[in-house]
C-alpha cells in the first residue's frame, strides 16, 4: 500500500505498491515498476557524486485523478474505477487480510500491467538529479536525503506489507548490494537507519 512520503517540492505526496501481485510503483501520478526503480538506484550509486548530473528515465504519467482510480474503494472490492480500479478487477485484495503481503513474483505480472496502463497513459521524462544541499530530484519531487533513504527502504522491504515471506525480489537484491557498496554519499547510511 502507498505511504505518505514528506517531500520539499509538494508537501506530502503518495508513494508506493498498490496493489501485492504487481511490481509496479506509484509516485503520486507518475507509475513505473519496481525493478526499474531499482535499476534507477544501481546506476546511481555506481556514480561519483562529484560528477552527478542527471538520470534520464521514462515512467508512465496519468494527469487525471480519475484515471488513476479510487485504491481504497479497490481495495475494498466496492469501487472499480480509473487504472488502478481495473488492476484490482484482474488481482483482487485477498480475502483472509493475513494474505496482504507484497508478492516477490509480481513482476510476472507485468505484461498485463502495462497493456492496461499503456490504455490511459503514455511514457513522461522522468529525470532523477542530485543536489549539493543533499536533496534528490525524481520526477518534479524534490526529496531531502533522508527521506530518499525511506523510499529506497520501502521498496527493498516490499512497502506495506512488506515481502510475502520476507522473500526478495533479485533485482531489490541487487540494488541492495550496489548500495551498499557505493562510494556516493547519497546512497551513505539508506541500510543503516
Amino acid at each position: 500500500m502507498p505511504l505518505s512520503f514528506r517531500s520539499e517540492s509538494h508537501g506530502n505526496i503518495a508513494f508506493g505498491f498498490f496493489n501485492i501481485e504487481s511490481d509496479m510503483l506509484l509516485l503520486e501520478n507518475y507509475f513505473f515498476f519496481a525493478d526499474r526503480f531499482c535499476e534507477w538506484m544501481v546506476e546511481s550509486a555506481g556514480r561519483a557524486d562529484s560528477g552527478l548530473s542527471g538520470l534520464h528515465c521514462h515512467a508512465y504519467h496519468i494527469a487525471d485523478p480519475n484515471d488513476i482510480g479510487d485504491l481504497m474503494g479497490a481495495i475494498h472490492g466496492i469501487r472499480y474505477t480509473g487504472f488502478i480500479g481495473k488492476i484490482y478487477e484482474l488481482f483482487p485484495f485477498p480475502e483472509d487480510p493475513k494474505d496482504f503481503k507484497q508478492n516477490p513474483k509480481g513482476n510476472q505480472t507485468q505484461g498485463i500491467v502495462t497493456s492496461e496502463i499503456e490504455a490511459i497513459a503514455g511514457e513522461k521524462e522522468f529525470t532523477i538529479e542530485f543536489f549539493e544541499k543533499d536533496q534528490v530530484q525524481l520526477g518534479p519531487y524534490v526529496f531531502d536525503m533522508s527521506v530518499f533513504h525511506e523510499l529506497i527502504r520501502y521498496v527493498w522491504q516490499g512497502g506495506y506489507p512488506r515481502y510475502k515471506e520476507e522473500i526478495k525480489p533479485s533485482y531489490v537484491l541487487k540494488m541492495e548490494k550496489h548500495i551498499l557498496e557505493s562510494h556516493n554519499r547519497f546512497f551513505k547510511g539508506v541500510f543503516s537507519s
